[in-house]
């Protein structure tokens, strides 16, 4: 229940503290007194947008706080609990909201600073309003379903299935970029088969080019250096070349040797010699190790013509290939891994997608059977509403209504996170009349009776403790204004309602009354609230009767419905 509301500084409000009591409470005053203005003040507690424009002139900022008392196992709790906010159920739940003149705004829970979600998430729990225009959405069929849902408690299912509709696009996103990625790779596949192909045959290692260029050099270099070692072979190995004549002067100091005697005067000739004969005999050594060496290399540079031939080929190929893939030589070995890995892949790819449409297929039976069950609880639902609200507009005065909840399936393409059924309130107002939508078949004022009895029934499914019904009556006056005030006064017995109302039978239902007055002082203007005794009560409604003009008539009038009040 709304205990009290404190507002300072909204609009032409510029201080307004008000208690409130339960059953009903209306509103009354004249058409532009600021009725709507308190309307605008207790939503902008209850966590509603919040506009600049909101804040009286000349002032730094704006509050709002309203008071509530509810039930202890309400479901402000919970919320409460999950943003670490302790609260004690057996006290007030006290909404503060603060806006400044730049339009930024502060939320507080029980004067604890919280988000403006937390307290907007609150607001839609303590209390409701429903606007004069609340018939007008009855026709716009777009909001017949959130209604039905609403009506059926059916918003966890909802959300259950938002989800598996994520799922399902998400399934579906994945397949259409698997198969695109599979037919890309298709597409290159035949160039990276005959590629990979070449380069196997290749078979390229890094550093090739390297060796292969230094072995080509040498092989053009070759005949010339073959030339040259030839040369040296035929100086070395000619019949009267250097060594036959290392060795013949050897063996003469090898006998001269042999023949000296061996005296004292020999020794100073055998020191010589035998020095001269040992760098002979090492000369004769080196030259034939110098042969030798001449011959291996003359072996070696005995090159076979192809050779050159094949090492150009090669060298020419792996630089050839290089080129095609826009590399270095030494790329290749890595790009013919690269290859084969892309051939690998387009077999993964393949798999991939099949994996990607058995997924989608899941995903799809998934979200088929969590929407055939929420179609099957909504056709519950409005089966239930149809009894509910007929049962409502008997005492509107509507008693011959017919009223139908029109389920439709959707096609698979038209699906979507709201399930696949569609939902439209369909409504005949006489006897033998077709059914059509409300809009062109209901009134203003029986759309309002239509509004009032949804309202009721969906209170009737344990709704907020408080609602507030903003000119609900308009386009009704006389027996039907009567019914309306009655209805509204029944449902104040297990709810607390406030109402903002032009119809006197409405207001003379009333448990309490207020009156919403403008009051000009000089050039300032300002809306205040009184809460009206039972003589103010009678002359309040004697004005809604009559007009600027009082009568006694008039005022005999309001006593009588005050009297049926």
């Amino acid at each position: 229940m709304l205990n009290a509301l404190s507002i300072r500084n909204v609009v032409l409000i510029d201080r307004l503290d008000v208690s409130f009591g339960p059953g009903l409470t209306a509103f009354t005053g004249e058409t532009g007194a600021g009725k709507s203005i308190i309307l605008d003040a207790l939503g902008l507690a209850l966590g509603n947008r919040g506009a600049k424009g909101l804040v009286r002139a000349g002032a730094e900022q704006a509050s709002v706080c309203a008071v509530f008392t509810l039930p202890t196992e309400h479901g402000a709790k919970a919320l409460l609990g999950e943003a670490g906010i302790d609260w004690d159920a057996q006290e007030d739940l006290v909404l503060r909201r603060q806006l400044g003149a730049d339009g930024r705004s502060r939320a507080f829970v029980n004067d604890q600073p919280v988000s403006a979600k937390l307290l907007q998430d609150l607001g839609a729990g303590v209390l409701e309003i429903h606007g004069q225009h609340d018939g007008q959405g009855l026709m716009n069929a777009a909001n017949h379903r959130p209604l039905l849902d609403e009506y059926g408690k059916l918003h966890k299912d909802v959300e259950a299935l938002g989800k598996k509709w994520r799922a399902l696009s998400a399934a579906r996103v994945h397949l259409e970029e698997s198969v695109k990625r599979r037919e890309n790779a298709d597409e290159q596949s035949e160039f990276v088969s005959a590629s990979l192909e070449e380069l196997n045959r290749l078979d390229p290692t890094i550093g090739e080019e390297e060796s292969l260029a230094a072995e080509r050099a040498f092989l053009m270099q070759a005949h010339k250096l073959a030339e040259k070692v030839e040369a040296a072979r035929a100086v070395l190995h000619e019949d009267q070349g250097l060594e036959p004549r290392l060795a013949a002067a050897l063996g003469a100091l090898e006998q001269a040797l042999d023949h000296l005697p061996a005296d004292a005067a020999a020794e100073a000739v055998f020191a010589p010699l035998t020095r001269g004969a040992g760098a002979l005999e090492r000369a004769l050594i080196e030259m034939q190790e110098a042969g030798s060496a001449l011959d291996d290399a003359g072996h070696a540079l005995d090159i076979q013509p192809e050779r050159m031939e094949q090492a150009e080929e090669r060298l020419f190929a792996l630089r050839a290939a290089a080129r095609k893939h826009n590399i270095e030589v030494d790329g290749l070995a890595e790009l013919r891994a690269e290859l084969t890995g892309q051939l690998e892949n387009v077999h993964n790819l393949a798999g991939e997608e099949t994996a990607a449409g058995i997924a989608l297929k899941e995903a799809q039976q998934n979200y088929n059977t969590a929407a055939k069950k929420l179609a099957d609880k909504r056709a519950a639902a409005g089966r239930k509403l149809t009894k509910a609200l007929l049962v409502e507009l008997a005492p509107l005065k509507m008693e011959k209504a017919r009223f139908a909840v029109q389920q439709t399936m959707l096609a698979p393409e038209r699906c979507g996170p709201q399930g696949g059924d569609q939902i439209h309130f369909e409504v005949s107002t006489n006897p033998g009349t077709p059914f059509g939508p409300l809009g062109d078949i209901a009134s203003g004022g029986e759309l309002s009776r239509f509004s009032l009895a949804l309202k009721a029934s969906l209170a009737a499914k344990d709704g907020p403790a408080a609602m507030i019904f903003d000119e609900i009556d308009q386009g009704v006056g006389g027996a039907v204004a009567d019914a309306v005030g009655r209805r509204l006064a029944d449902l104040s017995h297990g709810a607390q309602v406030l109402v903002v109302t032009h119809s006197p039978q409405v207001a003379a239902r009333a448990d309490q009354q207020f009156r919403v007055e403008k009051h000009e002082n000089g050039k300032v203007t300002t809306t205040g609230l009184s809460r009206l005794d039972e003589d103010q009560r009678c002359e309040e409604i004697a004005r809604m009767l009559a007009g600027a003009d009082i009568s006694d008539e008039a005022r005999g009038a309001a006593r009588a419905l005050l009297a049926i009040g």
